[in-house]
């Protein structure tokens, strides 16, 4: 059985190493255009198993060749390649998922790859990292276990396990990409209508057992995917935030409402000067700490009725990362969860068609794998 990973980051990798790991993946085809930093976790397999290829991702053709005789492509690159390789992938028979993080692209993997998909007999699956992804088959699960559903609650995070003053963050993957989540609207559902909210709002607290303790909780953008539309009209409540150290969203949002993360150019010394530009190339070498470990914490909350009586489930985690082989805890919630669905895909789990994962994988199988991987999901 043989699988092809676009994107050889921090994500591609973690995808291949845990493919990897199952004797029955014969090879794993690595493709980027570059491979410079290979880690150290995948050196012992290149060569055997792993099979680097040198491809640029905007020749969509020349990946679809890597592509070919793959069960499936697994694409941790970013999202604005995410359809023209879809299609290469659909057009060569072979399912594909991928990280996702744009709505209007997941949308037009829909609209464009669906009849194809399904005449096929293969799935695309976008949005299948960690939020959205994995709290979103969590949410399903919660959802099919009621009768009706009032309220999805949905709190992720990806935080320093040693937090370090004033904004009490590292960066885990792109700064350029957290600056997004912080300046554009999120979409809930409000009395069971698709309604448009700040980011960096309507901060609570949320507690989790020591030692990390109480956090607090933001709206951000993109972490339901398709959800809030999907049950408009059949679920009053739906919500996604960010999870942080408190004081976090506060900071953030004088540094946006100051206007250090607008797009437009403002003119200093005679130089047209993006602020957000600014903003990045001053911020991420302060908040870039390799080798600093993360965790990354998670809950969902499901409100609703079952047999005339109102329930509620919650679960939550906290993985850690893994500091013996250098994963991190991102890395094994997102690029672990990605290699999750890519094998489903493989088994014949994953329905035919472009679908968000809530909708495209069963939740308990799922679930099942993240659990043998240590991601240990605990119901409170």
């Amino acid at each position: 059985m043989r699988f092809t990973v676009l994107g050889a980051g921090l994500q591609g990798s973690a995808c291949a190493f845990d493919l990897l790991q199952d004797a029955s993946v014969t090879e794993v085809r690595l493709a980027d255009r570059a491979f410079t930093q290979l880690p150290a976790f995948l050196q012992p397999y290149v060569g055997t198993r792993l099979t680097l290829h040198p491809v640029d991702a905007r020749d969509a053709d020349a990946v679809g060749a890597v592509m070919e005789g793959s069960v499936a492509a697994l694409c941790a690159l970013p999202y604005y390649f995410n359809l023209p390789l879809a299609e290469a992938a659909v057009a060569r028979g072979v399912h594909f998922a991928d990280l996702g993080g744009n709505t209007a692209i997941v949308e037009s993997q829909i609209r464009t790859l669906d009849a194809p998909a399904r005449a096929k007999g293969v799935s695309v699956l976008p949005d299948c990292g960690l939020a959205p992804g994995l709290v979103n088959v969590i949410a399903e699960h919660g959802i099919r276990q009621c009768d009706t559903v009032s309220a999805v609650r949905c709190y992720v995070g990806g935080l320093p396990q040693a937090p370090t003053p004033p904004l009490n963050y590292q960066i885990v993957y792109s700064l350029e990409g957290v600056l997004d989540y912080y300046t554009t609207p999120s979409w809930v559902l409000r009395d069971g209508r698709p309604t448009q909210v700040a980011a960096l709002s309507e901060t609570v607290p949320v507690t989790f057992p020591e030692p990390l303790g109480t956090l607090e909780a933001f709206h951000t953008a993109g972490g339901l995917s398709l959800m809030a539309q999907r049950y408009a009209g059949r679920i009053d409540t739906m919500e996604y935030k960010t999870l942080r150290y408190p004081g976090h969203a506060a900071l953030m949002a004088a540094i946006r409402d100051l206007g250090f993360l607008g797009l437009e150019p403002v003119t200093v010394d005679g130089q047209q000067v993006v602020p957000r530009a600014l903003a990045v190339a001053i911020l991420d070498p302060l908040l870039r700490k390799p080798g600093a470990p993360d965790l990354v914490a998670l809950r969902v909350e499901v409100e609703g009725h079952k047999d005339g009586r109102a329930v509620s489930h919650a679960w939550e985690l906290v993985d850690r990362a893994d500091t013996e082989r250098g994963l991190t805890a991102m890395m094994r919630t997102t690029g672990f969860s990605l290699a999750i669905i890519g094998r489903l895909q493989a088994a014949g789990l994953a329905t035919p068609g472009v679908h968000t994962p809530d909708v495209g994988v069963p939740p308990d199988a799922y679930l099942s794998a993240l659990g043998a991987r240590g991601i240990e999901l605990r119901a409170r």
